[in-house]
């Protein structure tokens, strides 16, 4: 069923990792011109593949692929930037009718920034700033967001280190309240937003397999060569499945165990990443039924036959 897209919309892919989200996207392109947008915080960093589970050059040749591989790992990537990169491949892919963007992914920040139009100050992260508010404590700290931002201090738990010291990072350096530059404008375009879901065996059982294969790819050496080329002490390498080939390769714990640790911490963020998921307005289907893409694939034509 390729062909022309058809009027301008979004069709969305989210929900935990390891639920099959890439497999699907590429699935449905088989049957739908699409152009798949990338909502991955790793993906968009150079040289982290294997532990990312980054899609392979042969799964990237099925159709067009956004936002992966666009900056160094010394940079960051912030959601405002991610935001204004993802709204602007959009709309081209709407004004050429070419091809659907399909964003596919697990990070709900990213997602909600495209799919609820978030107004995301635009400030990069201030090192200094924060390595001075960290040093006051975080009872203090939410202290000083109560008085320079009430409406954010009510909002967000006296416990939250990280988000008390982005609402004052951002306070600071634009002299507005977060509060007052927040807000959201959803786009106008129909949206199908699709969710992948996992039982909590099926899940794990799912996360043990790719950690076993992303080892076997070479993960370890991997690592190696990232921490031979930006230090152990790059802030990614201190991200999930990651930090512990790092432990590993510091002689913490053996490879097994760092494999053990891996499926663990993988499944902790899983369930977050559920637990997020569940409170957005989704149309979920079972990741591991076998007439997975056959549903899928009616909603689909449901949606673009209302356009």
């Amino acid at each position: 069923m390729q062909g022309q897209a058809g009027p301008p919309c979004l069709i969305v892919i989210g929900g935990a990792t390891a639920t099959g989200k890439t497999g699907l996207s590429l699935q449905l392109a088989k049957r739908l011109p699409l152009s798949i947008l990338s909502a991955d915080s790793r993906l968009v960093y150079r040289g982290f593949d294997i532990g990312t589970a980054k899609p392979i050059a042969a799964e990237r040749s099925q159709a067009p692929h956004y936002l992966i591989d666009i900056c160094d790992p010394t940079t960051t990537m912030t959601v405002a930037a991610y935001q204004q990169q993802a709204q602007g491949l959009i709309r081209q892919l709407h004004d050429s009718r070419e091809r659907i963007p399909c964003l596919v992914g697990g990070t709900g920040l990213y997602i909600s920034a495209v799919v609820d139009g978030l107004q995301i100050p635009p400030v990069s992260p201030q090192s200094v700033l924060r390595s001075q508010l960290s040093q006051l404590g975080q009872a203090q700290c939410h202290a000083m967001l109560r008085q320079l931002d009430p409406p954010a201090g009510d909002r967000i738990h006296p416990n939250d280190a990280v988000r008390t010291i982005r609402a004052l990072e951002v306070a600071y350096v634009t002299g507005q309240p977060l509060s007052r530059q927040q807000g959201k404008h959803p786009p106008p375009y129909p949206i199908l937003y699709i969710g992948l879901d996992s039982d909590s065996d099926g899940l794990k059982a799912r996360i043990e397999a790719r950690t076993a294969h992303m080892l076997a790819q070479g993960l370890v050496q991997e690592v190696k060569m990232l921490c031979d080329r930006y230090g152990a002490d790059l802030p990614l390498l201190k991200t999930l499945g990651y930090s512990e080939v790092v432990g590993y390769l510091a002689g913490d714990y053996s490879l097994a165990e760092a494999e053990q640790l891996i499926v663990q911490h993988t499944c902790q963020f899983a369930k977050r990443q559920r637990t997020w998921f569940r409170k957005r307005p989704i149309h979920w289907f079972d990741a591991h039924a076998t007439t997975l893409l056959d549903q899928v694939w009616a909603k689909v034509e449901d949606f673009l036959s209302r356009l």
